[in-house]
């Protein structure tokens, strides 16, 4: 069975450890008493808009996948308040740093989940959100983990369902495999139009970007980074 007739993958395929060094008091208690508040209820059938998710009112919604550190979503929900953002990161330490700096900055506009971001997109309505950034994802850089890489024709037709038409998909990576295999991915999906007409497209950072700490570990290691905006068609 290729990967365009497998109908879901198991968790363990996107993602490894699902929690670091022990948390802080202070993280473990944002876990406890903020992370409930912001975490999306999936036995809850998901509201025909998505704007009803948040308590503020928003104009668009945006699903980043594998946050990391959250640097780049908690930069995002700041600038453009009006703007609706859903996090996705199982891994427990990240959640915990995001969910801090959500509560200590007050914003309303972020809601999260902390498992396999599959089931997210498989709860999301048809043609309901504006954009996905999927920003320096494990790169699984063994050929034999390849299969394991989160942009595989399956996760790009669950993108496609859930985009608006005309969304966007954003992808970085500093990792030239995993690059192209995501331009070949969606080549071959055929419903996403790369946007980019010369080679400063795709080496010049999103407009707005704040970097993240994955982007500075790469540019001292001597890595360059690719960012890819493909356009639902």
């Amino acid at each position: 069975m290729n990967d365009q007739q497998r109908p879901s993958r198991s968790t363990e395929a996107f993602f490894g450890r699902r929690k670091g060094k022990p948390l802080r008091e202070r993280q473990a208690e944002g876990l406890a008493s903020v992370l409930p508040a912001l975490k999306l209820d999936l036995q809850a059938e998901a509201p025909g808009k998505l704007a009803e998710l948040f308590p503020v009112p928003v104009h668009e919604v945006r699903l980043e996948i594998g946050f990391g550190g959250g640097e780049h979503l908690i930069h995002r929900a700041v600038e453009t308040s009006d703007t609706g953002f859903i996090g996705v990161e199982p891994f427990v330490n990240s959640m915990a740093k995001l969910v801090g700096r959500v509560d200590d900055l007050g914003l309303k506009n972020i809601r999260v989940y902390d498992d396999d971001a599959t089931q997210v997109l498989d709860w999301l309505p048809e043609g309901s959100v504006d954009r996905i950034d999927l920003l320096y994802p494990d790169p699984w850089p063994k050929r034999k983990h390849w299969k394991r890489r989160f942009v595989s024709q399956v996760n790009l037709a669950r993108f496609h369902r859930v985009l608006k038409p005309g969304g966007l998909f954003l992808f970085a990576s500093d990792i030239d495999t995993y690059i192209n295999w995501t331009l070949t991915h969606c080549r071959d999906h055929g419903g996403f139009e790369w946007l980019a007409e010369q080679s400063s497209d795709w080496l010049t950072p999103f407009a707005g970007w704040p970097g993240t700490r994955y982007e500075a570990k790469a540019r001292r290691e001597g890595r360059s980074s690719a960012y890819l905006t493909f356009r639902k068609v």
